[in-house]
């Protein structure tokens, strides 16, 4: 498959609290076919950690 399913696009940025939710995510993306693209970034917003990981599409 060249492009992504379902109409996604090739370069994506997940986001969201540091949680099993968020593995998730990212994992079903790699299991999509997506790679990651850097390390994650991660911040604080007062109540907790978010984190961010761009993912690109490798499929």
């Amino acid at each position: 498959m060249s492009t992504p399913p379902d109409g996604l696009p090739v370069y994506r940025v997940l986001t969201g609290p540091d949680d099993a939710a968020f593995c998730r995510r990212v994992s079903e993306a790699l299991e999509m076919g997506y790679r990651l693209h850097a390390g994650p970034a991660v911040t604080f917003d007062g109540e907790r950690v978010i984190v961010a990981q761009a993912v690109v599409w490798g499929g």
